[in-house]
């Protein structure tokens, strides 16, 4: 029988729309600058040629509905509303016609950013973790699989703050698609099931403090919320 020093840890998993089974969290990939508005608000440009990603811990998940704290060591505490893809068929290197049916479902994600913490990495040119890969960084809902729902390709995407609008965009303007960022990443991950792709964010990403409420979704795939309190 194996010993641990300490209890490993849980596996994070989400719920899947219509069954009673769990989507168990792998791996969490999250794509910079993939609606053109969004990277001139950000005062950048957008590379066409190819995505570029950073990462989160699969255990900085958290379910939609949470109430989660003010993070510590940020003063400029930030929502951003995504479409996630996940992933539930192992591949590497797979061609972009082919890529789809390695995606299981689909869900809304909150990619929570300690936005003024990734901005000074940026200006240093520094890796982005303290900023995008803390806990409690990763909310998702529940996953409505492809057999359900199609692959979504179009479709309002809208966030709220406290009921008042804050994001309004449409998923159609994605500038790398789903099909096109699991070919790419494929070509340097073998991805397998239970890796998630958070695929960008659009404009109107802004603050949130504690005692805040935001609620989002994405046409034809679903919604997700989520509330602030003090810090611990």
């Amino acid at each position: 029988m194996t010993s641990y020093i300490f209890p490993p840890q849980n596996v994070f998993a989400a719920p899947i729309r219509g069954r009673s089974e769990l989507f168990p969290i792998q791996r969490i990939f999250c794509v910079g600058r993939n609606y053109e508005a969004h990277a001139r608000e950000m005062g950048t440009v957008v590379d066409r040629e190819a995505p570029f990603y950073f990462t989160k811990a699969a255990c900085h998940a958290v379910p939609s509905g949470s109430t989660i704290a003010y993070p510590p060591g940020t003063a400029n505490y930030h929502y951003e509303l995504e479409l996630v893809a996940a992933i539930g068929k192992a591949g590497f290197a797979i061609a972009a016609e082919a890529a789809l049916s390695h995606v299981f479902g689909y869900a809304c994600g909150l990619d929570m950013t300690r936005r003024d913490l990734q901005l000074q990495a940026r200006e240093k040119q520094r890796p982005w973790d303290l900023g995008k890969d803390f806990e409690q960084s990763a909310v998702l809902s529940d996953i409505a699989p492809a057999d359900l729902i199609g692959h979504p390709d179009k479709g309002r995407i809208v966030l709220k703050v406290n009921d008042v609008v804050r994001q309004n965009s449409d998923i159609g303007l994605l500038i790398h698609r789903v099909s096109a960022l699991v070919a790419h990443l494929s070509r340097y991950y073998h991805l397998q099931p239970g890796d998630l792709i958070y695929t960008g964010t659009p404009e109107g990403v802004g603050p949130v403090v504690a005692g805040d409420r935001i609620e989002g979704l994405i046409e034809g795939v679903g919604s997700i919320a989520l509330a602030i309190r003090e810090h611990d």
